[in-house]
């Protein structure tokens, strides 16, 4: 009998413990849903981010695995996607667990300790690391269209009011969560847009078509009218996504000087694939009064443009997986075009949500994306969060161009 009742309160735990978890991690996910599906509310945003992260302050250990493990999956199942195009594509599930597992193992550092201070120690310093330089995971993105502040000074704020009141008896219990009023986002700045016409070319090209050969003539002519149609409606720059010319533009002259051309006309932002002595280079090409700049790639995707490992597992990985195929090489530093006595750092794609692209002063940035890749999912928006994230954090106006969905300004 005794055994029969510590089974049943043991699997009854196990299911507590899982829904628990679940709940935590529907709460910590909501805002990216909401976005996506086009009915984001500011506050039922701070309320569901304010009431995940007390839930990771106080619920049980196991919980807090189970909540990781979810929220693994529900942010990032799709990373798989783009192992179809690689020929890899039975890897995607084992994919989609892995991530789930890796923010099993992320979150579960607050599992260390039943301590709710400890705990808010923890996921603040959880805050600052990237799992293999993978770095989609803020904590603050929570609270990016809320209330609260994204700035590091405002999540201490934000753990402080909701440990506190484990340490305070009756009547003044509550009183620490008065100190959420110093975490709201009381900024009003806005930056100020450049006195330029910037068209930011969207697309919609499937990415099993992208690389083929039949699809090159119809793609190079759809670029060529949105130039000449910008021409028309004197707009001062055009911008297309990443890689929209599917092939090494080094390697083609002709088409260069057909650029050149129409450059003299109206500035050009275009992505594409440059070759340098045996080294691959994912590259932005400004076409501007005849001439032209290149901008290599500063940061690359992680497992998608290189192996973050041991160069020995590097390279077993590329040769098993990826038909030996090299990992892309990287620019030294960010690079910035001056377009009309303009200057707008070069983003292509992740690096608009990274912190490196940001050094200096950037107060405009052309980023250019190809989301087809993990077509159809929540990655645009996601990415599109993450930049807000940072173009708010950084008074930065990004002027984004991407294929399969993204495309915008966003401040």
């Amino acid at each position: 009998m005794i055994e029969k009742i510590t089974t049943f309160k043991n699997n009854h735990t196990l299911v507590f413990n899982l829904l628990v978890g679940l709940l935590t991690a529907l709460l910590f996910s909501a805002f990216i849903y909401f976005e996506h599906w086009g009915f984001s509310f500011k506050l039922i945003n701070t309320l569901f981010g304010l009431a995940s992260i007390a839930l990771f302050l106080y619920i049980p250990k196991r919980a807090v695995l189970a909540a990781g493990f979810f929220i693994g999956l529900l942010w990032f199942y799709w990373i798989g996607y783009s192992f179809e195009y690689t020929g890899v594509g039975y890897l995607t599930p084992f994919v989609s667990f892995g991530f789930a597992i890796i923010y099993m193992l992320f979150f579960g550092a607050l599992a260390l300790s039943k301590e709710v201070c400890i705990r808010a120690l923890l996921l603040f310093g959880l805050s600052f690391f990237e799992p293999f330089d993978w770095n989609w995971m803020q904590i603050e993105l929570v609270f990016v269209e809320s209330f609260i502040g994204i700035h590091k000074y405002q999540l201490i704020i934000v753990l402080l009011a909701l440990s506190l009141p484990h340490y305070i008896k009756k009547p003044y219990k509550y009183a620490p969560l008065a100190l959420l009023i110093l975490a709201i986002n009381f900024n009003t700045y806005e930056p100020k847009a450049p006195e330029l016409s910037i068209k930011l070319v969207s697309t919609d090209i499937a990415q099993d078509k992208k690389w083929k050969k039949e699809s090159l003539r119809s793609t190079i002519d759809m670029i060529f009218k949105e130039i000449e149609d910008g021409i028309v409606k004197k707009y001062d720059i055009v911008v297309f996504p990443e890689s929209v010319f599917p092939l090494y533009m080094n390697h083609n002259q002709l088409l260069i000087d057909k650029l050149l051309q129409y450059s003299k006309h109206i500035s050009i932002i275009a992505g594409t694939l440059y070759k340098e002595n045996g080294h691959n280079y994912n590259v932005t090409y400004l076409f501007e009064n005849g001439q032209f700049e290149v901008a290599k790639k500063l940061v690359l995707v992680p497992f998608g443009e290189y192996i973050p490992l041991p160069k020995f597992a590097q390279d077993y990985i590329n040769e098993v997986f990826f038909a030996g195929e090299a990992d892309f090489e990287t620019a030294k530093e960010p690079t910035d075009f001056n377009i009309k006595g303009v200057k707008f750092r070069n983003a292509i794609c992740y690096e608009a949500t990274c912190s490196e692209l940001y050094d200096g002063e950037v107060n405009f940035m052309i980023a250019i994306s190809n989301n087809a890749w993990f077509a159809p999912s929540i990655e645009p928006t996601i990415q599109n969060l993450l930049m807000r994230y940072y173009a708010r954090k950084n008074n930065t106006i990004i002027y984004h161009s991407a294929n399969y969905k993204g495309s915008g300004v966003i401040k």
